[in-house]
């Protein structure tokens, strides 16, 4: 039995595909019908149909298309890259049928052929005696776009293949012209016999270095040196994803939507809110949609709070409130944090024990504790990556600048609203302001480094 019924390659511009299509076109039985889902041309240029089906007709339904490349005789398949029509690619990937051939290309190679084809309008060769030379103008804008580009496909594939418990083969540019590789994707394929010969029908069109390829080489060099290939600048980040909970969101006439991340100044603006309308609450997604549809004009805010006011809060909430006795009592026998079982004030300085507090969160927010990530304490990054799930806020609003903030909200809805009374946000039975310490600011930072760079927060107070 056929080890795969289709095949696709995954490739991109200038990485070699017409090689690689080539190659595998020469196998018996292969056929590669080029570009088929391209949305500027069907399998290859100046065709106007593919396997008896025009482009229009391709274009109502590209599964049609893919149904006719796989039934026809023998192992056919097709080009496919980043900006082809995406409603094929999910029943390509999730296929365990069909084989897939990942190729790819040093970034800066492709991007610099990539300029030199666009100038040349030269996009296959098939002898050097017919090639149409040009260099490169270096665009560092533009090329750290291409990077971006390939890179979000390549972790797309990647986790299709994941999670749909797959593998692919893959395949550099210069893997594309080795006999001995080609023959290793033959056998991949379940394609018997081999190549004996590479294809001679393509040749590489710019096999110069790129020294004399780019007509701004130095400028090239300088910017490419301060591109963090290794991602060294990286936060790592091994927080679970959390949903939007839109069963927490407050909506009010004539279309205010608060999306609040607990610990949360609520009350403030909930009084605040209704003062302007009727509040309605308790939103599932589908209520919260016709809510919206019946609001045009609609707007919506969350509030963002300093990480260290937030670890107080949540410290707090830790320390009194009911539903956290097992979380306590895993706390101090687990984790040797001076708190309480019972509730109340922690042993010792309180201080001391929301540093022991903030340096076991950090943990946590890693993935190195035996509790999960609770939403009192969850990073607000990772809760408004849960809100984007369904819908962003129009307005961020900062907690020490909420009544500006308001005002600015409500006046661009043309609502004739109260002003804010301004409100003490730490809602702790010990204010912060009454134990702060420089250092609770540094383990602040060592415990939500993202929030901290995401929204570019100070320090809570400066000593």
């Amino acid at each position: 039995m056929p080890h795969f019924d289709s095949f696709v390659i995954l490739a991109e511009m200038r990485t070699g595909s017409n090689l690689l299509e080539a190659a595998v076109n020469a196998l018996d039985g292969v056929t590669c019908h080029g570009e088929a889902f391209n949305p500027a041309l069907i399998g290859y240029p100046k065709k106007d149909s593919l396997l008896g089906m025009t482009k229009a007709e391709r274009d109502l339904d590209p599964v049609a298309l893919w149904r006719r490349i796989q039934d026809a005789p023998g192992l056919n398949g097709c080009r496919y890259f980043h900006n082809h029509d995406p409603r094929v690619l999910e029943v390509m990937l999730r296929d365990p049928r069909c084989a897939k051939i990942v190729l790819t290309r040093n970034p800066i190679e492709s991007y610099v052929s990539l300029k030199i084809a666009r100038a040349t309008g030269q996009w296959k060769l098939g002898d050097a005696k017919h090639r149409k030379a040009a260099q490169a103008s270096f665009d560092a804008a533009e090329f750290e776009e291409h990077l971006a580009e390939l890179q979000a496909f390549q972790v797309l594939l990647m986790h299709e293949l994941q999670v749909s418990g797959q593998t692919a083969f893959y395949i550099d540019y210069e893997d594309a012209q080795d006999l001995d590789v080609l023959n290793g994707l033959a056998a991949w394929l379940g394609v018997a016999p081999g190549l004996k010969a590479l294809p001679d029908s393509l040749v590489p069109q710019n096999p110069e270095p790129l020294e004399s390829k780019v007509a701004n080489f130095p400028a090239m060099e300088a910017s490419l040196a301060r591109l963090d290939r290794f991602n060294l600048s990286r936060t790592p980040n091994f927080e679970p994803r959390r949903g939007p909970n839109v069963p927490s969101f407050v909506g009010c006439e004539p279309g205010l939507l608060y999306m609040p991340m607990r610990p949360a100044m609520d009350a403030p603006i909930r009084d605040w809110m209704a003062q302007i309308g009727a509040l309605e609450e308790g939103f599932s997604q589908k209520t919260l949609r016709q809510w919206k549809r019946k609001h045009p004009g609609h707007r919506s805010f969350t509030v963002l709070r300093h990480p260290l006011m937030r670890a107080h809060l949540a410290f707090n909430a830790v320390l009194h409130w009911d539903g956290m006795e097992e979380t306590r009592r895993i706390l101090r026998n687990g984790y040797g944090l001076p708190i309480p079982e019972t509730g109340g004030a922690p042993d010792g300085d309180y201080a001391e024990a929301l540093i022991g507090f903030m340096r076991w969160l950090k943990t946590n927010l890693n993935g190195q504790t035996s509790l999960p990530v609770n939403a009192l304490w969850a990073t607000q990054s990772a809760l408004m990556q849960g809100f984007a799930q369904f819908a962003l806020p129009d307005l961020v609003v900062r907690e020490d600048r909420l009544a500006k903030d308001m005002a600015y909200l409500t006046g661009s809805m043309g609502i004739d609203a109260p002003a804010f009374a301004t409100a003490d946000a730490d809602i702790a039975e010990v204010k912060l302001t009454d134990i702060w310490v420089p250092e609770l600011e540094a383990a602040a930072r060592e415990c939500y480094p993202r929030d901290f760079m995401q929204f570019g927060f100070e320090d809570w107070k400066r000593a």
